[in-house]
């Protein structure tokens, strides 16, 4: 039964950590980070700790050290988070077809 009632925390912080992502928005874009593709994966260890694995538009992005940051920040306030781990990668490189529909529409793309 605790195994049960532990998985269900894994899940309540990722899901927690995703909506404390969305709102988190690009500063030349006005759309959140998680809309626009830019968070590849949120995940949660047996003690958790959260693990993000994120993108950047481009290589020499200007928020490239604001963002991860900030990403940090807000899951690590998030009640029940023992440590935040934000890697950058860039491979897959990020493009436009990694936004979502909504992203989309907001930017006028569809």
């Amino acid at each position: 039964m605790e195994s049960e009632t532990q998985q269900r925390s894994f899940m309540e912080i990722k899901n927690d950590a995703i909506i404390a992502i969305q709102t988190i928005y690009d500063p030349e874009i006005p759309v959140n980070i998680y809309e626009l593709g830019l968070i590849y994966e949120v995940n949660v260890d047996i003690e958790n700790n959260v693990h993000v694995l994120m993108t950047l538009t481009a290589p020499n992005c200007p928020a490239a050290e604001s963002l991860p940051e900030e990403v940090k920040e807000k899951i690590k306030a998030i009640d029940g988070v023992s440590n935040v781990k934000v890697e950058i990668t860039f491979e897959p490189p990020w493009d436009q077809e990694m936004m979502s529909e909504a992203a989309k529409l907001e930017l006028g793309f569809l």
